[in-house]
């Protein structure tokens, strides 16, 4: 796994979401590491860029973000 920054990994996780979640354990992990690395507690996205931004899509995320051990917020 490359060193990733943590742009590079929210992106993936983006685009993994996009093509129906298709290795998205893989890219969390690389966000984990990429948040240790950048000393960042917790990962921000956009609600406009996920496939479900309701609160009920952004609940799930969180919960299993939360599971792999990512604490997931959103932006405004």
């Amino acid at each position: 796994m490359s060193d990733l920054t943590l742009n590079q990994a929210i992106d993936n996780i983006y685009a993994s979401i996009t093509n129906d979640n298709e290795e998205l354990d893989s890219h969390i992990a690389a966000l984990k590491a990429a948040m240790a690395r950048e000393g960042v507690k917790e990962a921000v996205f956009e609600p406009s860029r996920l496939a479900q931004s309701n609160r009920q899509g952004r609940k799930i995320m969180q919960s299993y973000f939360r599971k792999k051990g990512v604490s997931v917020s959103f932006s405004a």
